[in-house]
């Protein structure tokens, strides 16, 4: 097929919620914008996919709770564009011990942002969540506005709302080939397209396209187990009692998290937020005692704290993490060609703040002035690691 003639204002590639994000705010600004997916879509090879995810305003930095101020009104706002619910609010409790410096300095940024939150005494814990056994008088941080996120439902909304204001999405084609430049052109399997600016939201796949252009990012791919256990007692642990999502810290090596029964009846989702080093395009061949490591720790953490759990996870599915050193996105222009951008490395946490991650990404896409501070998802950050380098 004859190259495309046709010149777009942004080309993003990779269509999880942090590109089909960055593509809608494109084209709420009337920009030209075409979305590239090497996937048909919809599909279960990133990590973009399932039906649900956490969102909460509590955290230990300042400025992803600060950013989380505006995902909140994006998120509405989407739901009012696409006419469905595409949130809960069941609240979000953190559950550590009391010197447990993370809950303390989370507990100091949600009174200094002014979000509501209730601290709770393990007395108090016990007689609001009896359905959860405290075995070293752990206590609770409440953030009120906690919640599900559908997460299916949302990337379907946004989808169907970015081609409502006009925006291309083009799935089923895989790059093979970026030539950098005024304009920049990206080859696909099916055709070449040209645009004034790049985007990559690649997640797994954001090195293979960036070692081409010259630069690799000290990303980790990790292959996630998202597991499910069934009720012994039915609904002890759904939204219709008031069970709250929960994420508890300081209790095992890594954090773990649960959401109230809702995506399979009789089942609650309780994960490990970690996994094992995996390659995106072998996802699906598991190691297999690193993965039983896990479930481990998992069974031992439902043994304990959540005792109407059968402690044997009924359903476990998976998903890709592409992890930074610190955690912490990377926002930036590439170092040598300012018209291409970069998005990635949102570490398991990136679902909920992927509004305003788009909005950003979109500024820097158009060369305007970012609307927060990007000091802390700056590439150059990772110099002394000598890892990200050209």
């Amino acid at each position: 097929m004859a190259a495309q003639k046709d010149l777009y204002d942004a080309i993003v590639i990779g269509a999880g919620i942090q590109g089909c994000f960055t593509a809608y705010h494109l084209a709420k600004h009337r920009k030209r914008v075409l979305l590239l997916e090497q996937f048909l879509l919809p599909h279960s090879r990133g990590s973009s996919h399932g039906q649900s995810r956490i969102i909460r305003k509590a955290y230990p930095q300042d400025f992803y709770t600060q950013m989380m101020h505006e995902c909140y009104q994006m998120w509405a706002q989407l739901e009012r564009e696409a006419g469905t619910q595409l949130h809960r609010q069941t609240g979000l409790l953190l559950l550590g011990m009391k010197e447990n410096q993370e809950l303390k300095t989370i507990q100091a940024i949600l009174s200094r942002e002014g979000v509501q939150h209730q601290c709770l005494s393990s007395e108090e814990l016990k007689q609001r969540f009896p359905d959860i056994r405290l075995t070293r008088g752990e206590v609770g941080l409440l953030d009120k506005f906690g919640g599900i996120l559908y997460a299916d439902k949302a990337l379907r909304a946004l989808q169907d709302v970015l081609g409502q204001l006009g925006g291309m999405v083009c799935d089923g084609e895989k790059v093979v080939e970026i030539n950098p430049g005024l304009p920049v052109t990206v080859k696909t399997t099916s055709r070449s397209y040209r645009a004034k600016s790049l985007v990559i939201t690649a997640g797994p796949w954001t090195n293979q396209l960036l070692r081409p252009l010259g630069i690799e990012l000290p990303l980790q791919t990790l292959r996630i187990n998202v597991c499910y256990w069934r009720q012994m007692a039915p609904r002890s642990y759904g939204v219709s009692q008031a069970f709250p999502c929960f994420l508890a810290l300081g209790l095992s090596s890594h954090h773990i998290y649960g959401l109230p029964e809702g995506e399979y009846p009789e089942l609650m989702k309780v994960s490990y937020h970690h996994g094992n080093h995996a390659d995106p395009e072998e996802r699906d061949c598991p190691t297999a005692h690193a993965e039983s490591q896990d479930i481990e720790i998992l069974k031992r953490f439902v043994r304990d704290y959540l005792p109407d759990l059968k402690p044997e996870p009924a359903i476990i599915e998976h998903c890709m993490y592409t992890n930074t050193p610190d955690e912490h996105f990377i926002l930036d222009h590439h170092p040598k060609y300012d018209n291409i951008v970069i998005g990635a490395g949102f570490s398991g946490h990136g679902f909920k703040l992927a509004p305003v991650v788009g909005k950003i990404l979109y500024e820097l896409s158009m060369k305007l002035t970012p609307s927060y501070d990007l000091a802390p998802f700056r590439i150059s950050r990772f110099s002394s690691l000598g890892k990200a380098h050209l």
